[in-house]
Protein backbone atom coordinates (compact mmCIF):
# COMPACT_ATOMS: atom_id res chain seq x y z
CA UNK A 1 0.00 0.00 0.00
CA UNK A 2 1.48 3.48 -0.88
CA UNK A 3 0.82 7.03 -1.71
CA UNK A 4 -0.45 7.24 -5.57
CA UNK A 5 0.28 11.13 -5.91
CA UNK A 6 1.15 14.49 -4.47
CA UNK A 7 3.92 15.35 -1.85
CA UNK A 8 4.33 11.80 -0.56
CA UNK A 9 3.91 10.21 -3.27
CA UNK A 10 5.05 6.34 -3.68
CA UNK A 11 5.73 6.65 0.35
CA UNK A 12 4.98 3.20 1.52
CA UNK A 13 2.19 3.28 4.37
CA UNK A 14 1.87 0.43 6.72
CA UNK A 15 -0.92 -1.99 7.14
CA UNK A 16 -2.78 -3.29 9.94
CA UNK A 17 -2.30 -7.23 10.70
CA UNK A 18 -5.55 -9.38 10.72
CA UNK A 19 -8.58 -9.37 8.72
CA UNK A 20 -10.58 -6.46 10.34
CA UNK A 21 -9.34 -3.53 7.79
CA UNK A 22 -9.48 -4.23 4.65
CA UNK A 23 -8.02 -1.68 2.62
CA UNK A 24 -9.03 0.14 -0.25
CA UNK A 25 -7.03 -1.26 -3.86
CA UNK A 26 -4.53 1.51 -5.06
CA UNK A 27 -7.27 1.15 -8.26
CA UNK A 28 -10.16 1.95 -6.65
CA UNK A 29 -8.06 4.48 -4.63
CA UNK A 30 -6.40 6.20 -7.85
CA UNK A 31 -10.33 6.62 -9.46
CA UNK A 32 -11.56 7.62 -6.30
CA UNK A 33 -9.12 10.56 -6.37
CA UNK A 34 -9.05 11.08 -9.89
CA UNK A 35 -13.08 11.67 -9.71
CA UNK A 36 -12.82 14.44 -7.17
CA UNK A 37 -9.25 15.90 -8.20
CA UNK A 38 -10.56 19.49 -7.87
CA UNK A 39 -12.07 18.81 -4.72
CA UNK A 40 -9.29 17.96 -2.49
CA UNK A 41 -6.58 21.67 -2.33
CA UNK A 42 -7.39 23.54 0.85
CA UNK A 43 -10.29 21.52 2.46
CA UNK A 44 -11.14 20.12 4.97
CA UNK A 45 -11.50 15.90 5.44
CA UNK A 46 -12.82 13.98 7.66
CA UNK A 47 -12.13 10.00 7.12
CA UNK A 48 -14.55 8.57 9.16
CA UNK A 49 -13.50 5.41 9.25
CA UNK A 50 -9.48 5.82 9.15
CA UNK A 51 -8.36 1.94 9.16
CA UNK A 52 -4.71 2.42 7.98
CA UNK A 53 -5.55 6.22 7.39
CA UNK A 54 -4.57 5.80 3.52
CA UNK A 55 -7.47 7.42 1.84
CA UNK A 56 -7.27 10.73 4.60
CA UNK A 57 -3.46 10.47 3.51
CA UNK A 58 -3.52 10.55 -0.03
CA UNK A 59 -6.16 13.34 0.33
CA UNK A 60 -3.44 15.46 2.15
CA UNK A 61 -0.41 14.48 -0.33
CA UNK A 62 -2.75 16.05 -2.97
CA UNK A 63 -3.31 18.97 -0.79
CA UNK A 64 -6.17 19.15 1.76
CA UNK A 65 -5.68 21.13 4.27
CA UNK A 66 -6.51 19.04 7.38
CA UNK A 67 -7.63 15.69 7.34
CA UNK A 68 -9.64 14.60 10.78
CA UNK A 69 -9.45 9.93 11.16
CA UNK A 70 -11.81 8.28 13.30
CA UNK A 71 -11.32 4.79 14.24
CA UNK A 72 -12.34 2.84 17.71
CA UNK A 73 -9.66 0.12 17.52
CA UNK A 74 -6.41 1.66 19.18
CA UNK A 75 -3.86 -0.38 16.68
CA UNK A 76 -5.80 1.27 13.84
CA UNK A 77 -5.29 4.98 15.40
CA UNK A 78 -1.38 3.79 16.57
CA UNK A 79 -1.00 3.25 12.92
CA UNK A 80 -3.17 5.80 11.24
CA UNK A 81 -0.11 8.08 13.22
CA UNK A 82 2.75 6.07 12.36
CA UNK A 83 1.89 6.12 8.51
CA UNK A 84 1.01 9.82 8.80
CA UNK A 85 4.33 10.77 10.70
CA UNK A 86 6.34 8.72 8.00
CA UNK A 87 4.67 11.05 5.18
CA UNK A 88 5.38 13.97 7.30
CA UNK A 89 1.11 15.32 7.91
CA UNK A 90 1.23 14.92 11.44
CA UNK A 91 0.79 18.61 11.72
CA UNK A 92 -1.95 18.55 9.69
CA UNK A 93 -4.07 15.65 10.52
CA UNK A 94 -6.41 15.07 13.72
CA UNK A 95 -6.88 11.17 14.72
CA UNK A 96 -9.26 10.06 17.12
CA UNK A 97 -10.03 6.90 19.02
CA UNK A 98 -13.97 6.13 19.11
CA UNK A 99 -16.86 5.00 17.90
CA UNK A 100 -18.10 6.55 14.15
CA UNK A 101 -21.61 7.36 15.09
CA UNK A 102 -20.94 8.91 18.65
CA UNK A 103 -17.88 11.00 16.71
CA UNK A 104 -20.79 12.29 14.44
CA UNK A 105 -22.94 13.23 17.15
CA UNK A 106 -20.69 15.19 19.12
CA UNK A 107 -18.75 16.78 16.09
CA UNK A 108 -19.38 20.48 16.10
CA UNK A 109 -17.24 21.50 12.62
CA UNK A 110 -17.99 21.39 8.98
CA UNK A 111 -16.04 19.17 6.42
CA UNK A 112 -15.74 19.78 2.89
CA UNK A 113 -15.17 16.06 1.88
CA UNK A 114 -15.92 13.00 3.52
CA UNK A 115 -14.29 9.48 2.79
CA UNK A 116 -16.64 6.40 4.25
CA UNK A 117 -15.19 3.13 3.71
CA UNK A 118 -16.45 0.87 6.69
CA UNK A 119 -16.84 -2.56 6.72
CA UNK A 120 -19.16 -3.87 3.98
CA UNK A 121 -20.59 -6.82 6.36
CA UNK A 122 -22.10 -3.78 8.67
CA UNK A 123 -25.04 -1.51 8.32
CA UNK A 124 -22.55 1.59 9.47
CA UNK A 125 -22.49 3.15 6.15
CA UNK A 126 -26.16 3.80 5.74
CA UNK A 127 -26.27 4.90 9.46
CA UNK A 128 -23.37 7.45 8.65
CA UNK A 129 -25.06 8.82 5.71
CA UNK A 130 -28.30 9.17 7.96
CA UNK A 131 -25.94 10.82 10.84
CA UNK A 132 -23.84 13.02 8.22
CA UNK A 133 -26.95 14.50 6.60
CA UNK A 134 -29.43 14.69 10.52
CA UNK A 135 -26.15 16.64 12.15
CA UNK A 136 -25.45 18.53 8.67
CA UNK A 137 -21.62 18.52 9.26
CA UNK A 138 -21.24 18.56 5.31
CA UNK A 139 -19.78 22.31 4.60
CA UNK A 140 -21.79 23.89 1.18
CA UNK A 141 -20.59 22.69 -1.82
CA UNK A 142 -19.18 19.19 -0.19
CA UNK A 143 -18.71 16.38 -1.40
CA UNK A 144 -19.22 12.62 0.69
CA UNK A 145 -17.85 9.39 -1.26
CA UNK A 146 -19.41 6.32 -0.09
CA UNK A 147 -17.21 2.96 -0.50
CA UNK A 148 -19.89 -0.29 -0.76
CA UNK A 149 -19.91 -3.57 -2.12
CA UNK A 150 -21.43 -3.22 -5.87
CA UNK A 151 -24.55 -5.06 -5.07
CA UNK A 152 -25.21 -2.74 -1.94
CA UNK A 153 -28.13 -0.10 -2.45
CA UNK A 154 -28.01 2.68 -0.70
CA UNK A 155 -30.79 5.07 0.98
CA UNK A 156 -31.81 8.56 -0.63
CA UNK A 157 -30.80 11.10 1.48
CA UNK A 158 -33.05 13.78 2.96
CA UNK A 159 -32.61 17.57 1.24
CA UNK A 160 -30.26 18.94 1.42
CA UNK A 161 -28.07 16.23 0.33
CA UNK A 162 -28.19 14.55 -2.95
CA UNK A 163 -27.18 11.01 -3.88
CA UNK A 164 -24.76 11.67 -7.34
CA UNK A 165 -23.13 9.39 -9.56
CA UNK A 166 -21.89 5.53 -8.61
CA UNK A 167 -18.74 4.18 -10.33
CA UNK A 168 -18.40 0.06 -10.28
CA UNK A 169 -14.82 -1.43 -9.96
CA UNK A 170 -15.30 -5.21 -9.95
CA UNK A 171 -17.55 -6.00 -6.71
CA UNK A 172 -16.78 -2.41 -5.55
CA UNK A 173 -18.59 0.63 -5.78
CA UNK A 174 -18.02 3.99 -5.39
CA UNK A 175 -21.17 6.79 -4.27
CA UNK A 176 -20.67 10.41 -4.89
CA UNK A 177 -23.09 12.11 -2.49
CA UNK A 178 -23.63 16.23 -2.46
CA UNK A 179 -24.72 18.57 -0.58
CA UNK A 180 -27.54 20.55 -2.95
CA UNK A 181 -26.23 23.68 -4.36
CA UNK A 182 -22.94 22.31 -5.85
CA UNK A 183 -22.32 20.79 -9.07
CA UNK A 184 -22.26 17.08 -9.64
CA UNK A 185 -19.96 15.09 -10.46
Amino acid sequence: MRVISGAARGRRLKELQGMDTRPTTDKVKESLFNIIQFEIEGRKVLDLFGGTGQLGIEALSRGADRCTFVDQRREATALIRENLKTCGFSERSHVVQGDALSFLASCREKFDVILLDPPYHTELLEKSMEAITRFDILAEHGIMICESAADRELPPLAPPYEQGREYRYGKIKLTICRRAGSERT
